[in-house]
């Protein structure tokens, strides 16, 4: 009896030591502030999907002076969200990022222009003004503006370029006839500060043929030759899939989970609701899996920026399937 109960005790150890035994920690850096263009993250934290994955994942929100690609150089995450264009840029330069899942499968840039200035169509542009973000946000500009044979340099045949700040505020003052928007974002800052639908012609990137990819998943090469590092991603790609897809079914309440985690309080839920629901549309249609037409699409955009192009050459090893393979399978 007195060894049955040992045995027992033993087992019973063993199982509460595998049931004690630590997650594995994730840092996932944001390419942006906390909002709903990031909820599937916080809705796999929330609904516990990478506690389901055994994983301890941190996410840290970005902001204006918040290079993902410089936080994951120095250490400061496992993973980050950037945009292709600039995770490609960096890689050129030496920091070797690669993408290892494509959450977003649609661009949400467009360029939003006051028809009160004059602008109807792309041909409308000679001449004008018009908001650019800078910091890597400008190639899929500066790739469209190659395309229709507009110098950037101002003049009547081409277009001035204002250095854009993280508002709207040139297009509301007349600095500007169009500024940069996105279809979750700053449009509806447009729209909140008082111009009708009506009164803006908007020409979105997709729609133009020059849209490049945004918010996919990127680590460190290296680390990929770590079948233990290998899995932890597979799971956390897993995870956060599951989560966007429950936030593209249910958009009122992932956008309420983003404000539970929105520490600075300085987003409002009507703007977090409209967001949701205009990201769920960019996300719709995508299992995680980088599409390659669409990757040599945004290649082929990021090559043609004219005398300055992007990139000089086309990346290798810029992307994988293998988490997604794994993590899907």
């Amino acid at each position: 009896m007195k060894t049955m109960m040992k045995t027992l005790g033993v087992a019973a150890l063993g199982l509460w030591a595998g049931m004690a035994q630590a997650a594995d920690d994730v840092t996932l850096q944001l390419k942006w502030v906390t909002q709903a263009q990031f909820a599937g993250y916080y809705v796999a934290l929330d609904k516990g999907f990478y506690k389901d994955e055994d994983l301890n994942v941190t996410i840290k929100p970005g902001g204006p002076d918040i290079a993902p690609a410089q936080v994951i150089a120095g250490g400061g995450a496992d993973v980050v969200l950037d945009w292709m264009p600039s995770a490609l840029a960096s890689r050129e330069k030496g920091l070797p990022l690669v993408n290892i899942a494509q959450p977003f499968k649609s661009s949400g840039m467009m360029l939003t222009c006051r028809k009160d200035a004059g602008v109807e169509t792309p041909e409308d542009f000679k001449g004008k003004t018009l908001g650019v973000w800078f910091f890597g946000n400008e190639y899929p500009f500066l790739s469209w503006m190659n395309k229709l044979g507009y110098s950037t340099a101002g003049g009547p045949d081409g277009v001035t370029v204002l250095k854009q700040g993280f508002n709207v505020d040139p297009i509301l003052q007349g600095q500007a006839a169009c500024v940069s928007t996105m279809t979750y974002n700053e449009y509806w800052q447009i729209i909140d500060a008082g111009l009708k639908p009506e009164e803006l012609t908007v020409f979105k990137y997709e729609d133009q043929g020059v849209a490049t990819l945004e918010d996919g998943m990127y680590v460190l090469e290296d680390n990929l030759s770590d079948p233990a590092f290998v899995d932890k991603m597979a799971r956390f790609v897993r995870a956060s899939m599951k989560g966007w897809k429950w936030a593209e079914e249910n958009p009122e309440d992932a956008a309420m989970i983003v404000l539970d985690n929105d520490a600075s309080g300085a987003q409002t839920e009507e703007h977090q609701i409209r967001m949701m629901r205009e990201v769920a549309k960019l996300t719709a249609g995508s299992n995680g899996a980088l599409d390659v037409a669409d990757y040599e699409r945004t290649v082929q955009s990021l090559l043609s920026g004219g005398s300055d192009p992007v990139i000089s050459k086309k990346p290798e090893g810029a992307w994988t399937h293998a988490i997604t393979d794994k993590a899907l399978n």
